[in-house]
């Protein structure tokens, strides 16, 4: 068995892991950032085809 991933969360993660990235880099000047507001704004193809955050 073989589950696939949309591209949308492989976008996600490597968002998630870049600003972790920038967070161990700058933790010795601000221990309080806060990683805010990830989220996807939009994507296309796959099952669900086109997808828009309604929010943006």
């Amino acid at each position: 068995m073989e589950g696939q991933t949309g591209v949308e969360m492989e976008a996600l993660t490597g968002v998630n892991v870049a600003l972790l990235t920038i967070y161990d880099m700058c933790k010795a000047i601000d221990k309080s950032m806060e990683l805010t507001d990830i989220h996807l704004v939009e994507k296309s193809g796959g099952k669900s085809g086109l997808y828009r955050n309604p929010k943006e």
